[in-house]
């Protein structure tokens, strides 16, 4: 056993994120890796930190994330690593920032303007060149991406209103080898957004079919999260069958006041279900969804807040209804004078988010939006409200199955080796954190603000957050699914 280390964190209240009790120990690092855990008092460190004995996890794996610009154009990624996440899964709800071999619409086509709504950072042609910048130019988190498929229909298609054609679809699918050969994890799709609601089932499952053979993932914000989100559903299990690859449910929950009360449904179906085939599943701890404005979506929300407006920048953060009224104009009026535009919705409710929340398989994820003027709070607080509110005030679940709902459970559904736990040999990805002040401070009124209580973040050994701040380090990696 070495007796120096490079890092050497004492005193430590280890949660190792397999959901296995917590233990009292030292943790060795070297380079990159987890040299060693146990009683290391006799030994040293180029650098040492003590916990005594606040708490030592693995980093945050954000399951749920539209992070694929940030990662570039602000690669410190100060709303995730500010709040315990190494890691982050990009590239969902169908909308990713590659590939696009030719011009984007002008105007960007919704949702894909939630990543750019001018369009200049739809510039690589391939998933490849794609994941070169980001190697070439790292983030302080690692990111493991999805290729999105209203992305390949805005890439290959001139009337998104009908489904693709056998020519189109084999576009799309060369389009899914070139993105898995080069490194990407699966396919996501937003079958709810307007690109993709006349693609067919059978479209998704030719367009996938390549995934099979690069033991790849497929990742849906499903068609319908509301009174037909059992059909959904059978429809996203159906093609994960059909593709032979595994399914994951992104942020889900049961929209609409006369469906509160169906998660009970829709977790027993998917429990059922998880015996026959894999199926994942995340969520958000939030009773509000954030994404495009729409009226069809502000009709149906018990509140809405608009996030940004391209034509009408000052309306950022107030509520639809308060700007209606002081344009003195219909809410329907008002939202065709804001377009394009973001809004936050709330429409579910939160039993409902309890239970999937506790659900033993529900993994964690942000689903932020990094680009909106005044984000949705998940964006900041995601993480920190989980080990705050519904762990510590709530008492939902032990701080050891919070940790592993967001760590060990997620390495293992999205295939990333030696992520996500506290073991000798893996990657060094921790967050120290005080278990006892943890918590959000990130609001729908404030919705950007620093968590507390998350004291340092190290990503793949070395220390990007440290007592509040940014250290400059951008250690973070591509990381890929280990073949089939």
């Amino acid at each position: 056993m070495p007796t120096q280390f490079d890092l050497l964190i004492r005193n430590a209240t280890v949660i190792d994120g397999t959901g296995a009790d917590r233990f009292k120990g030292d943790i060795g690092i070297n380079g990159d890796r987890i040299a060693k855990i146990g009683d290391l008092a006799a030994c040293s460190g180029k650098k040492e930190i003590d916990l005594d004995g606040q708490v030592a996890a693995p980093g945050f794996i954000d399951a749920h994330t539209h992070d694929d610009r940030m990662m570039l154009s602000s690669p410190e990624m100060t709303p995730k690593v500010s709040q315990g996440v190494t890691t982050i899964i990009g590239g969902n709800c169908g909308v990713s920032l590659a590939p696009m071999p030719r011009p984007i619409p002008d105007p960007v086509t919704p949702p894909l303007n939630l990543l750019d709504d001018e369009g200049g950072w739809f510039r690589f042609r391939s998933f490849g060149e794609y994941l070169d910048a980001l190697r070439a130019e790292p983030s302080t988190t690692n990111r493991a991406m999805l290729v999105g498929h209203t992305t390949l229909r805005v890439a290959t298609m001139d009337d998104l209103e009908k489904p693709a054609t056998p020519a189109q679809i084999e576009q799309m699918r060369a389009l899914v080898v070139e993105a898995m050969e080069a490194g990407a994890i699966g396919v996501s799709t937003g079958l709810f957004y307007e690109p993709a609601v006349a693609a067919p089932t059978e479209e998704v499952i030719e367009i996938c079919r390549p995934l099979k053979a690069f033991n790849g993932l497929y990742c849906t914000h499903m068609r319908d999260e509301a009174d037909g989100v059992m059909d959904s559903l059978e429809e996203t299990f159906r093609i994960g069958r059909e593709v032979g690859v595994p399914v994951v449910i992104s942020h889900h929950k049961v929209i609409g006041a006369k469906n509160y009360g169906r998660s009970d449904e829709t977790l027993e179906f998917i429990r059922q279900s998880m015996a026959k085939q894999p199926i994942c599943l995340d969520c958000y701890p939030y009773t509000a969804g954030s994404t495009v404005l729409s009226t069809s979506r502000a009709e149906t929300s018990a509140r809405v807040i608009v996030t940004w407006s391209k034509s009408l920048p000052q309306y950022a953060g107030k509520d639809l209804d308060k700007i209606a009224e002081e344009m003195g104009v219909s809410q329907n009026e008002a939202v065709a004078r804001l377009l394009p535009a973001g809004a936050i919705y709330f429409r579910m409710d939160e039993g409902d988010v309890q239970k999937i929340l506790k659900f033993a398989p529900t993994m964690i994820g942000s689903d932020g939006l990094p680009h909106d003027a005044s984000p949705h709070p998940r964006l900041w607080s995601t993480f920190p409200r989980v080990l705050g509110h519904y762990r510590r005030s709530l008492g939902l679940f032990s701080l050891e199955t919070a940790v592993h709902k967001m760590t060990g459970l997620t390495a293992v559904n999205f295939g990333l080796t030696d992520r996500g736990v506290l073991k000798e040999g893996a990657y060094a990805d921790l967050t120290l954190f005080n278990e006892e002040t943890v918590n959000e401070v990130a609001t729908y009124e404030n919705p950007i603000a620093m968590a507390r209580g998350i004291n340092t973040v190290i990503v793949n050994g070395a220390v990007v957050w440290d007592e509040g701040k940014a250290t400059g380090a951008r250690p973070g990696r591509v990381l890929s699914r280990p073949a089939a």
